[in-house]
């Protein structure tokens, strides 16, 4: 087997952000705000096709691997472990091993384990039980047979053909591990609300479409999903510091959106 074993991963995207000014990099905690350009039709980053919501969801997803956050250009040399512990390529090119973090625990406080893994890319190939409403990327894994797990911490991709920049899909903002104890469905909303969401996005009525949107926006706050944008058990814990993204407007009728994320350290 050749091995990899980068250094360990950068924190979320946004810790990068603060960076470039050492008096805020020296202070503990905060909040750190940013202007988003548009409303997400949902959180769940495998069903959406545009950077509306994985910009603001990534930061609360944790990825097998990730770009690292403190290097300005992507390559296959700045990829480094994230929920993976390192990599391994078999000989023959067609067989990618990842060993898992052990401890990290989803927000509920259930473990991560390589069950999630095998039930993301599961879901991603439209192989398991549970199925995503879209399926914008099924084709980035056309070459991958199938994962496998070895026990609870470790997973293998086993390929049609060596595909040495399968890292680079899996590096990317759009490869997040979803909890395999939490349906599909539920990583984006409830079904009331998918059904305002789909009857919205039909309608042509201005009028009957801002009803419509504060509808939703009444749905959510129900729910308890506002001001929380993001689902507390739908995040994992390998960045325990981040502690929640917050969306504070969320709709093209009440102006600017304004993501908050919390940092405890």
């Amino acid at each position: 087997m050749r091995h990899h074993l980068p250094g360990l991963a950068a924190i979320a995207a946004v810790l990068a952000l603060a960076a470039g000014a050492p008096a805020l990099a020296q202070k503990a905690g905060g909040v750190l705000r940013l202007q988003h350009f548009d409303s997400p039709a949902s959180m769940s980053i495998l069903e959406e096709a545009t950077r509306a919501a994985e910009q603001p969801a990534m930061a609360v997803f944790n990825n097998l691997v990730l770009y690292d956050q403190h290097v300005a250009q992507n390559s296959l040399n700045s990829i480094v472990p994230d929920l993976a512990s390192r990599w391994e390529w078999s000989e023959d090119g067609k067989e990618l091993t990842f060993p898992l973090r052990q401890g990290v625990k989803w927000h509920d406080g259930k473990p991560f384990t390589a069950a999630d893994v095998k039930c993301t890319w599961d879901l991603l190939m439209g192989t398991g039980s549970d199925k995503l409403r879209l399926n914008t990327r099924k084709s980035w894994y056309e070459n991958v047979v199938e994962v496998t797990t070895r026990g609870d911490f470790e997973v293998t991709f086993h390929l049609k053909q060596p595909q040495p920049a399968l890292l680079a899909l899996l590096a990317s903002g759009w490869s997040p591990i979803y909890p395999c104890h939490v349906p599909a469905r539920e990583m984006r909303s409830n079904r009331e609300v998918d059904a305002l969401v789909d009857r919205q996005s039909r309608e042509t009525d201005v009028n009957k479409r801002r009803e419509l949107v504060w509808q939703i926006e009444r749905a959510l706050i129900e729910e308890n999903a506002r001001p929380d944008i993001v689902y507390v058990r739908g995040t994992n814990c390998w960045r325990p510091e981040l502690k929640g993204l917050i969306d504070q407007v969320n709709s093209i009728y009440n102006n600017s959106r304004f993501e908050e994320v919390w940092f405890d350290r």
